[in-house]
């Protein structure tokens, strides 16, 4: 495995993750204090009815960049070049389609945002410039997943983090002058559009052998990636109907605020969780490039790692998200904007049983194996919604979320590994089925330990660091149980740390 390319992608995203995560808190409280939270429901509202319309996307991306991986390691230019034009056809058809499909949702916003009448702005104005920002990074995905194909995440993570974090400068100051959502709007707008000249700069310069050379696919190689886009269009289905619906399903039978109080928890959780989630999805194209030069047997042993380490960080992340949020809610924003204990625990646990796909995830995407578990997302996402519209009339926005979590249980946690092992693998995921939910009840187990543990202070600041401390306490507990039963493994990898360090270090004396 290219460790090299791996740790330098893992760590400008980490890097930048940190910087734009406080940047967005610090955001949304300004958002909240000159806009009021109502507007931050809606603003919420419209990401979700954005994403859900990105469902046209049909995965085109992730097979076309799973598709590069073998003619890059081969040097076939040739094959790259068609793919490449061929991804750019496309996503521009994408784009319009997009587009068009949020203007023909412009007259129904008032059905989808209840109370919207409390809020003070022009719903389709306002939604039609969210749109077009997000329209306007179609014209330079395809220069993204090609630089990313080469294993240059860096490059690709700089500049979007970078205009990111352009963008909350600029809204940040826009609110403070104007107190405007409209022109905090207009921000993502610049901010899109330098992020796609910068992309096309730097793409020309490096890859203009790719792009200038205009290729067609062959007859096997087209037939290869159709098959491709059709499981991933199906997986973006799964995604979207779980992912989005919900914050659409609180908005129409909840209302906008219920919803911008959900989406401060989840803003943090998903900020926090992300830099996570960078560890793994800045290596899929290095995993994709070991499981074209290496065995089965040696991707394998990759992935049980890269499982005990999802484990490892998860359950330190959030049993801290859990024991500290209330506190955090009541600082940044305002005590009036806290959930019951109810919603954080199923927020929280939610964040968790869907963290632990990452791993399968990963090496799902590495290794294209997505096409054999193309069913999967229908049935998914179908579940998702049923369970959701119903659990919403007892529980409230609990009920939402509590409906996700038994649909990520149910299915993605069967299906996914299932396929993965079978198809890529050629073993059996018995002992990842038992080592996996196994390590879902210790979680569940240790939250329930933490909720009991937890202490109460007049001073919020105090609450929050003695609860941290002690959701850190055990965290290392569940982490020390887990390490024993999967002594082994852990042992192999902290051998391979250590080898890591010993090699970094001899490095640096040589300097």
């Amino acid at each position: 495995m290219d460790k090299r390319k791996g740790i330098l992608n893992v760590s400008v995203s980490i890097g930048f993750k940190f910087v734009t995560m406080i940047a967005a808190i610090f955001l949304k409280r300004l958002l909240i204090e000159n806009c009021g939270n109502d507007i931050n429901g809606l603003n919420a509202l419209y990401l979700s009815i954005i994403g859900f319309l990105s469902v046209v996307e049909l995965g085109v991306g992730s097979a076309i960049t799973f598709c590069m991986y073998k003619p890059i390691v081969e040097g076939d230019n040739d094959t790259v070049s068609a793919l490449y034009h061929l991804f750019r056809r496309i996503y521009i058809i994408i784009g319009c389609v997009i587009f068009a499909g949020g203007l023909a949702i412009v007259p129904f916003l008032k059905f989808l945002a209840k109370d919207y009448e409390q809020v003070d702005v022009d719903l389709g104005f306002t939604f039609v410039l969210m749109l077009v920002s997000v329209f306007i990074t179609y014209f330079f995905s395809c220069k993204t997943s090609l630089i990313n194909a080469y294993k240059n995440n860096y490059i690709t993570t700089s500049i979007s983090y970078g205009g990111i974090l352009l963008q909350y400068i600029m809204q940040i100051v826009v609110l403070i002058i104007t107190k405007s959502f409209v022109w905090y709007l207009v921000c993502r707008i610049v901010a899109t559009a330098l992020q796609w000249i910068v992309t096309e700069i730097i793409a020309r310069n490096k890859y203009s052998n790719v792009i200038k050379n205009i290729k067609k696919l062959g007859g096997t190689e087209k037939k290869e990636l159709v098959k491709n886009i059709k499981a991933m269009f199906m997986h973006r289905i799964g995604y979207i109907l779980v992912n989005t619906v919900d914050s659409i399903v609180i908005s129409t039978f909840v209302g906008v605020v219920a919803l911008g109080e959900y989406s401060n928890y989840t803003m943090i959780l998903t900020s926090m969780a992300e830099v996570l989630k960078i560890g793994f999805t800045s290596l899929t194209s290095v995993i994709g490039h070991l499981y074209v030069e290496a065995s089965k047997k040696t991707t394998q042993r990759y992935c049980e790692a890269f499982h005990l380490l999802n484990f490892v960080l998860g359950v330190v992340f959030f049993l801290g998200y859990y024991a500290i949020i209330d506190n955090l809610i009541a600082i940044m924003f305002s005590a009036d904007l806290v959930v019951s204990k109810s919603v954080s625990i199923v927020i929280t646990m939610n964040g968790f049983v869907q963290f632990m796909r990452q791993s399968a995830m990963l090496f799902r995407e590495a290794t294209g194996t997505f096409y054999n578990d193309r069913w999967k997302p229908l049935f998914e996402g179908g579940l998702n919604i049923i369970l959701s519209v119903i659990f919403v009339q007892w529980f409230g926005v609990a009920g939402v979320i509590v409906a996700t979590i038994i649909t990520n249980l149910l299915i993605c946690h069967v299906v996914e590994p299932y396929v993965l092992y079978k198809n890529a693998f050629a073993a059996s995921p018995k002992n990842y089925y038992l080592k996996n939910y196994g390590m879902i009840l210790l979680f569940g187990f240790s939250i329930v330990v933490l909720a009991f543990c937890m202490q109460d202070f007049d001073n919020q600041w105090i609450e929050l660091l003695v609860n941290g401390i002690i959701s850190v306490g055990i965290s290392l507990c569940a982490c020390l149980v887990v390490f024993l039963l999967n002594r082994k493994l852990g042992v192999e990898i902290l051998g391979k740390l250590k080898a890591s360090m010993k090699k970094f270090k001899a490095k640096l004396s040589v300097k």
